[in-house]
Formats: C-alpha cells, structure tokens, sequence
C-alpha cells in the first residue's frame, strides 16, 4: 500500500493505492491508513494518478486511465457507479437519469446515496451528477468545488 496527498488547485487530495490499483480518493486531503507503506509498485500507481490529475486540473487530460482496486458490488451502488464511470467530460447526468443508467429508474435517491459513498471522486465523476431541479446538488467536497470541477470541465458557467 502507498498513499500521497496531492495538492490541488480546488485543496488537497488524499490518495491511497494498492499494487493492483488506485482503492481511495479523499476530497479532505485525510485517507486512512490501508496496510504498511512501502510497497514500490502502489507508488508506481500513485504517480501516475498524481500526474493524471495534474493533467485534469491544466486541463489537458478528460479521461482518467489509472487502474482500480475498488470492488463496487454488484448491487446497485455498484452498478451506479460503473454508469457514472460512463457519463463523459463535460456532461452531467440527473441523480434520476444515473439511477435509470444502472436499471432502476425509479432509484434517483438511491443514485445520490451511491455517489455521497464513492471512494473514488474525479476518478469515479460523481461532481457530473446534478439534480433534475436545476442547480449543482450537493458534493463531498462541498459545493464551492464540484462548481469549479463542473467549471473546469465548462459545464456551469463561472459565477461573477
């Protein structure tokens, strides 16, 4: 296991990795501690996330490629997830048309449960899910970032 903090221009980012794959991305900067910190090729991981972000934030990369090593379920948050995985760079999805992505349509505050729960923002681009009411919604990062990552990806208009 490795971890990192990266410094984002939206604060810092906790990072943590296993061998096989990126398992935690914290928007507070804090990830707990997942196993000894020495292993070379979860470092090897975490570079390439950190550079990967770096590349978002300049806005020169829109997709991410770094592995996983999360396992979802199968149930519906999994399912959730994986359709969020799907929604593309500068567009966003309701919580009810990402609950209808997963097979259940009628599921919109389940979809909201399943992003408050993503182990993996930016990666997993659960600031893409809006309400169908208008506006942003609510974020873990709180709602002064997910407008700036909607911004960055020329989603919202910048406020004034």
């Amino acid at each position: 296991m490795a971890t990192a903090l990266f410094d984002s221009p939206l604060g810092p980012l906790g990072l943590a990795a296993s061998s096989r794959g990126l398992v935690e991305v914290s928007l507070h900067g804090r990830v707990a501690p997942h196993g000894p910190e020495d292993d070379p090729a979860a470092r090897a991981i975490l570079d390439d996330a950190q550079r990967q972000l770096g590349e978002y934030f300049a806005g020169r990369r829109r997709e991410f490629d770094v592995p996983i090593d999360v396992d979802l379920g199968d149930g519906f948050r999994g399912r959730a997830l994986a359709a969020l995985s799907g929604v593309p760079y500068g567009e966003t999805v309701t919580y009810g048309g990402l609950a209808e992505l997963a097979g259940f349509p009628k599921a919109a505050r389940a979809a909201g449960t399943a992003c408050s729960t993503n182990p993996l923002a930016m990666f997993i681009p659960c600031h893409r899910v809006v309400p169908a009411s208008g506006g942003i919604g609510k974020y873990g990062g709180g709602e002064s970032m997910k407008r700036a990552l909607l911004e960055l990806e020329g989603v919202v208009e910048p406020r004034r």
